[in-house]
């Protein structure tokens, strides 16, 4: 379970006071997996980094009672200056996992040839993504993480394999996207929720979901 209690979140952007989460407080069980919509510019990231414990609150109390991923498409972690092989190994460690298999699943999956032999920072945008969603694929968690602000990759193959694991995974572990558009969340999720505010209301139902955030968005 992922549990937020009384949690607030903002930051001074250098005009007035942008309030991400206002004592806002809720949960995810295991095997419900939540989208959450919310307007470009509310912070959806920073919730998301949350999350994962990347940033913290600057009220309030963030529980974790399972496994929960770094979000899909985040870097931090691996090092430029290293290889993909030395990376994934090195990630491997860090989870307790065998470095072999996470390497070889990486290579598979990232189908980058020669270049994963070769310093991350030699990358591009999309070869980096690739990258960072076989890492994610390659480990081992209750809840994943998915940011719809991070790039995606453009390769039509890389694609095909890596839905297709997420696709098997999702069955029997827990997502939590967050979205400006509710038909990327249909994909996900049952259950929903709407970012307002500084405020998350949840729904049982996307369709719920959705009346309010289209509400908003007219009004």
């Amino acid at each position: 379970m992922l549990e937020f209690e009384n949690v607030s979140k903002s930051f001074w952007t250098g005009r007035q006071r942008k309030v991400i989460l206002d004592r806002a407080s809720f949960k995810v069980e295991l095997g419900n997996s939540m989208g959450i919509l919310a307007p470009n510019g509310t912070g959806k990231t920073t919730l998301i980094n949350m999350m994962a414990g990347l940033e913290k609150p600057d009220e309030g109390e963030i529980r974790r009672g399972c496994r929960i991923s770094f979000p899909l498409g985040f870097m931090g972690g691996v090092i430029g200056r290293h290889t993909a092989k030395e990376n994934s190994r090195y990630i491997a460690r860090l989870y307790g996992l065998d470095p072999d298999y996470v390497e070889a699943f990486c290579r598979w999956l990232c189908g980058l040839e020669e270049y994963f032999d070769m310093p991350l920072g030699t990358y591009s945008t999309g070869m980096r993504s690739r990258f960072s969603f076989a890492l994610l694929l390659a480990l081992d968690f209750d809840i994943y993480l998915i940011d719809e602000g991070m790039p995606g990759s453009t390769d039509v193959e890389f694609n095909r394999k890596a839905g297709s694991i997420l696709k098997e995974r999702l069955e029997k572990t827990t997502v939590i996207i967050v979205s400006h558009q509710a038909a990327t969340l249909e994909k996900f999720c049952r259950s929903a929720a709407v970012l307002r505010d500084g405020r998350l209301y949840q729904f049982d139902t996307l369709e719920e979901a959705k009346q309010l955030y289209d509400y908003e968005a007219q009004g």
